[in-house]
């Protein structure tokens, strides 16, 4: 039995499972998408697409007149920032630490490992409420530092738990061998192995910053002002031109907006993701 190859039927239903497979994924943001060109009175007709296509709900949050323009950006420029400085810690400590649960052998690694599980599949909703009466008390509510150190507890788990199956898979060898040559110990690691983590770090840090670039408990629930407001938490406050007017239209046009960054770090470095991935799957 050769079982190399498809057979055609085989491949039929590969083909019709991919298919379906991406509809169900898709269907939503087509949907979205769909509905942010239609005007505010063809969001209740209940069609597919719109009759009249517009671009009113983009120039109302992009366009200096837009009604939430100001809302828009300023939550536009928190995610971006808060999210780049929670992802650049979160992968330099993981990093470090994920290296020394591969490499060193101490007591309680097993531990780590698991509580930094246990921590990352951790219902958020649950510590809210201390954390906002913690950071009002301490005068981090409503900052930037307020947020990026709740997305720490969610991004930083993850990471240390994927890049020490990285760590584990590059050869012991590699940094005896440079340390043989004269290297230190930091040498080693930053000239030996860090190279041939790359991808696992890369990897690593575009996931991070998904999880950060996504949130909504801890941004909604921290600020109270579009200081440090990010985008996920200032679509709940975007509000039609009048009391009347449902702003559905507006809401999913900055949806698009601000899955197109996303959208473009997946297709520009699909490989190194796929590659990153694999590669830490081979070992545990």
């Amino acid at each position: 039995m050769n079982t190399g190859k498809l057979t055609t039927s085989q491949r039929i239903w590969w083909a019709i499972g991919t298919i379906v497979v991406l509809v169900w994924a898709l269907f939503p943001v087509a949907s979205i998408l769909a509905t942010s060109f239609k005007l505010p009175s063809e969001l209740t007709l209940g069609t597919f697409l719109p009759r009249t296509w517009t671009l009113d709900n983009y120039e109302q949050i992009l366009a200096p007149s837009g009604a939430a323009q100001d809302l828009f950006l300023s939550a536009l420029r928190n995610s971006v920032g808060i999210s780049l400085i929670a992802t650049a810690i979160a992968v330099v400590l993981a990093t470090l630490a994920a290296y020394a649960i591969a490499r060193l052998d101490f007591p309680g690694k097993r531990i780590i490992l698991t509580t930094a599980l246990g921590v990352s599949i951790f219902p958020v909703i649950s510590i809210v409420t201390p954390l906002f009466n913690l950071w009002r008390s301490i005068g981090l509510y409503d900052t930037w530092i307020g947020l990026i150190i709740p997305y720490l507890s969610l991004t930083l788990p993850i990471s240390i738990w994927t890049l020490a199956a990285f760590f584990r898979q590059i050869p012991w060898e590699l940094e005896q061998a440079a340390q043989v040559d004269g290297a230190t110990n930091w040498q080693a690691f930053r000239k030996a192995i860090v190279p041939l983590a790359a991808p696992g770090v890369f990897t690593t840090a575009l996931i991070a910053f998904f999880i950060a670039w996504n949130d909504f408990v801890y941004g909604i629930s921290l600020t109270s002002t579009d200081a440090a407001r990010p985008v996920p938490a200032a679509l709940a406050f975007f509000t039609g031109a009048s009391q009347f007017e449902s702003p559905v239209g507006a809401i999913s046009a900055a949806a698009i907006v601000v899955t197109i960054p996303v959208v473009i770090l997946v297709v520009l470095f699909q490989r190194q993701i796929v590659s990153g991935l694999t590669q830490g799957a081979v070992k545990g």
